[in-house]
This record gives C-alpha cells, structure tokens and sequence, in this order.
C-alpha cells in the first residue's frame, strides 16, 4: 500500500468506509445479554452481615449514600470518567448528602462518628472512586486542616459554606521533587508586613483546577518548620494546570501548582500548624478514610461481577454455574468481608483514641492491596467486558492505582508499621542515615 503524501491523496487512494464516523452503538444494545453499570447492581458483598454492628442511624446514612450515588452517579460516570472531565453539576447533589466535614462538631458540619463517615465513604467509591477522592480532599483534608488547626475566625469564616459544598477546597502538600518524603518540601512562606509571600510548586494537587480556597503547606524560612495557610483562588501569582493522561480517578482534576510571589494575608495563616508533625493530625484521620474507599470500590467490584455472571451465558448456562467461576467469586467475597472488618476495627480503635500510625498504615496498606487482587480477580471474570469501563471492573481496576500509591504508597505504609513494630526506622538507606541502624 503507498504512503499518501497529503490529506487529499489519502481521501483519494484510502477512502474510509461509509460507515467510518457512525456513533458507537449503546452497550445495551450491541451486548444486551449483561446489564451495564449505568443501572447499578444491588448491594450483594455483606455476606457476615456488617450492617447489624452498625448503629440505625449509620445504617440510615448509608442508605441515603447508597440511593443518591446510584441513581444521580451511576449514569454519568463512565462518560466523564472517559473524557477525563468533572461532573460539577453533581456537586449540589453530593452536597445534599451532609457529609462534607464528617466528623467535624460545629461549623455546619455532621459531627459523624468516625464509623459512619467511613461508611459513607465506602457507599461513595462503590459507585465511583473519583467521586470519593473528591470529597476526600474537600472534607477529609482540606476542611479537617482548618478544624484542627484554623483560628476560631477562620472556621467560622469557611466551613459552613465548605460543608455544604457552596465552595470547594483541596490540599497542597506533594511537589514535584517531594512525594513520600513530603517532609523535605522546598515550597518556601516569607514572613512580610501583613502577611506571608508564598514560592514554590505543588503536583497531583485533587480538585486544585476548580478550588476555592487551596489550603497550602511551605516551609517557613524564619524557623525552618513546615506551616501551613489559605490561598484564594486567583491569588495573584497563582497558576493551577490539569495533569493530563491519567489512566485511574480520571475524574478527579489533580492540578500543577505554581506559586510565584503569591500573598497570603496574617489572617490567612493557619496557627495549629507549626511543625511537619502537625500534619499528622489530619493524615490520621484522612488514612483511615482513605482505607475505605478500596473497600467501598472492592464492594461494588463484587456486585458487578456477582450480577455479570448470573446475566451471561456461554456453553448452554451462566457463567456462575461454573466452578472455577464461583471459587473466583467466593475469594472476592472473602476479600470483601476481611477488609470491612479490619475497616471497622480501625474506626474503633480511633473512637476509643487507641488507634496507632501503624495501624492506620497497614490497614491502608493490606486493604489497598487486597482490593487490588479482588479486582483483577473480577476482571478475569468479566473476560472481553472487563476491559469496558461500561462494566465497572476495568474502571475500578485503573482508580485502585492512584489509591495503592497516594496518602502513603504500599511500602511506606508498611515501613510506617514497620517501625512502630521493632522500634527501628528504615527509611533510607543506611548508608544516607546519620546514625547506624545496627
């Protein structure tokens, strides 16, 4: 075949089918034998019945969690999730839910119990994971910051318009040079009249494009510490830009920031956060929040899968009638109720303040990587479809990436229990380390 030198040498000797432009046929049409994601499964995965350790009002939530994201969420999300494009006209209806703020008392905000926050945040990343990582970010981080360590004025000044969703917030700690050691941070805050001067860069920053308010970590050149403030949109000096290409939580906007003398007036200054280690406060109750949204995706994983195989047919009978079949669904299941119970006994132990870093990390750390498994497993089980974003599976397969690595990777989690198990550190290589680790 020749190489066509321009456009209309090709249109002249490579015509395109008549067919070439066609809109692509609805799944439901071209594979009507399944039923496609946009109609949500039924909650199958609670097979040692979680929900009877859950108090009336929990159970509620999750109900109300649970109907909103089928019915408003379900139908869009592949079609955003495809264009890598965000739904805002979803944030009124994910506002309505009241559980921006989670657990904070005041402002506007639920005061929920660490349980029913988690559960709620499981119902969330059952339907879409995007969808959780966004409110993550907005209540989990962003709005727990200012609770734990704004001024009285600024949480009067900015949660209840953050609770309802009225604005929208993100969390800037990573930079370009500074992901699992967010510690060594080069983002600098100079000490003015007034105020501070912010420079520096921050990457994978969730919601960044569209937020409002950008809470923003920087090390102050005075002490040397990490502190931490509120930067307005369209402060002068401020740029955010997409990161494109991303293959999981396509939804979610992750943003480059670029900070080139930005001002941030004195009563903009966050004064609970003085030190990296104030940070922790938030990072303890955002891992555990963290911890369900695989558990939330593995159970809507399940559900697809349990529905898929019941629908399709192939040899004269479902799939589920299959052995191989069910022994792959009943692991999945498994998985499942091991990772809701580790879940839930992190809640408590947090309720009772008896919860460790260790603890937060391996659960995060087991759960993310054990969601992992279950959808890979659902994924062989779909066959063709389960690389159809239409079928959930390959869509929940590519967000359980980001959350494997983000809010602590697989190792640095484990390194986290790690030390809190033997008393020793190994973070660096002995050979980088001050001290000897022998």
């Amino acid at each position: 075949m020749s190489i066509p030198k321009n456009k209309a040498d090709e249109v002249e000797q490579n015509p395109r089918s008549s067919y070439f432009n066609l809109p692509p046929v609805d799944v439901s049409v071209a594979f009507p034998q399944a039923t496609p994601v946009s109609t949500f499964p039924p909650s199958v995965s609670d097979y040692y019945q979680f929900s009877d350790l859950l108090t009336v009002e929990d159970q509620a939530l999750r109900m109300r969690v649970r109907e909103c994201m089928e019915k408003e969420i379900a139908p869009i999300m592949t079609e955003y999730w495809e264009k890598a494009k965000f739904p805002f006209h979803a944030i009124p209806k994910l506002g309505s839910l009241g559980i921006a703020g989670g657990t904070i008392k005041g402002y506007g905000c639920p005061g929920l119990s660490i349980t029913a926050s988690a559960i709620a945040m499981a119902e969330v990343a059952r339907v879409d994971a995007s969808c959780s990582t966004f409110i993550l970010v907005h209540s989990s981080l962003a709005m727990l910051t200012i609770a734990l360590c704004g001024s009285e004025e600024q949480k009067l000044k900015y949660l209840p318009s953050l609770a309802q969703f009225s604005t929208v917030a993100c969390w800037a700690l990573t930079e370009p040079d500074y992901g699992s050691d967010a510690s060594g941070l080069k983002t600098t805050a100079i000490k003015v009249e007034r105020g501070w001067i912010l420079e520096g860069k921050k990457r994978w920053i969730g919601n960044s494009t569209f937020a409002d308010l950008l809470v923003v970590f920087a090390r102050n050149t005075t002490t040397n510490q990490i502190n931490g403030f509120i930067v307005k949109k369209d402060a002068p000096g401020l740029t955010v830009t997409k990161i494109e290409n991303k293959i999981g939580l396509r939804i979610v906007q992750n943003g480059d920031i670029v900070m080139k003398r930005v001002f941030v007036p004195d009563e903009d200054r966050l004064p609970g956060v003085n030190s990296f280690q104030d940070t922790n406060k938030v990072l303890a109750v955002s891992r555990v929040m963290v911890a369900w949204q695989p558990i939330g995706i593995s159970m809507g994983v399940y559900d697809m899968c349990h529905r898929y195989l019941k629908e399709r047919k192939q040899f004269g009978a479902p799939l589920a009638a299959f052995q191989i079949n069910q022994q792959k669904l009943v692991r999945m299941l498994g998985n499942v109720q091991a990772m809701v119970l580790v879940g839930w006994r992190l809640c408590k132990l947090y309720e009772k303040e008896k919860m460790t870093p260790g603890q937060a990390s391996l659960a995060k750390a087991w759960i993310s990587l054990k969601a992992r498994e279950t959808a890979s497993i659902g994924r062989e089980l779909l066959g063709g479809n389960g690389i159809l974003a239409d079928f959930l599976v390959a869509k929940a397969l590519c967000d359980l990436e980001p959350i494997y690595t983000y809010e602590g990777t697989y190792d640095i989690n484990s390194l986290i229990t790690g030390r809190e198990i033997t008393g020793l550190a190994s973070f660096k290589p002995a050979m980088l380390s001050k001290r000897s680790r022998m």
